[in-house]
């Protein structure tokens, strides 16, 4: 069997408010690249959802390489769930590296989020830290100290 090219488009997120997200994700350092409101059959095919309409923004980190996708569904109703702990299963966090921890941390308390437990120093390579961000999901950040 051949390989087949494959290649990782973005990361989808359903918050509670997108505008919220938006300002969280673009304060340290992604910028929007596309905002649009989508619905119709194709919506509704492709995402396996009756009647789905959301609200959709495109983030993009400033290499360029990665890429999250903010919904905010208007129908059906989004689901309120209890916020995601670091060992369940299905979708974990999303993770960024950082040149500045303590600054990224300074932006993040702005928005009301913090760290689940602290920051940690791993062999004084990394140090790093799960953040609760928007909507309750897990944000990691991380310094590289070999770069510093």
């Amino acid at each position: 069997m051949a390989d087949m090219a494959i290649k990782l488009e973005n990361i989808g997120i359903a918050v509670r408010d997108i505008e919220a997200a938006i300002a969280f994700f673009t304060d340290l350092g992604l910028s929007v690249v596309g905002r649009d409101e989508v619905s119709g059959e194709w919506a509704s095919t492709a995402v396996g959802l009756d009647g789905n309409h959301a609200k959709i923004a495109m983030l993009r980190t400033p290499d360029g390489q990665g890429r999250l996708e903010l919904f905010e569904y208007l129908h059906p109703d989004a689901i309120e769930t209890t916020p995601t702990l670091p060992n369940e299963i299905g979708m974990h966090r999303v993770a960024f590296s950082v040149d500045d921890l303590d600054a990224a941390l300074e932006i993040a308390a702005r928005h009301g989020c913090r760290p689940l437990r602290g920051v940690a120093n791993y062999e004084n390579i990394y140090k790093l830290t799960y953040v609760r961000g928007p909507s309750g999901i897990i944000v990691m950040l991380a310094q590289d100290l070999t770069k510093s």
